[in-house]
């Protein structure tokens, strides 16, 4: 019985670790995950480096941004956020 009294705080410290920081993290990657995997020509997105720019090509595991007149090409990962969704008739 004192052994489980003493390992009642390293416990308890675990269970909050868990509540605040290992849950609500895995939480957000798989928001991120479902967001990356839901893209569609024409979203307008902004890249983890702040790059803002318009889904112009979408690859397996890469994606093409129309930024002005440049396309540039991102990993899919690269992708921080969707600001806009376009519609599939994109503007070319």
């Amino acid at each position: 019985m004192e052994t489980l009294v003493a390992l009642l705080p390293m416990i308890l410290i675990f269970v909050v670790f868990y509540f605040l920081l290992i849950r609500p993290q895995t939480k957000r990657q798989k928001e991120v995950q479902s967001m990356q995997n839901a893209l569609e020509r024409g979203d307008h997105v902004v890249t983890i480096g702040g790059l803002h720019g318009v889904v112009h090509q979408i690859e397996d595991t890469q994606v093409t941004l129309k930024c002005d007149q440049s396309l540039l090409k991102f990993n899919r990962s690269a992708i921080a956020e969707v600001t806009k969704k376009g519609n599939s008739s994109f503007a070319e």
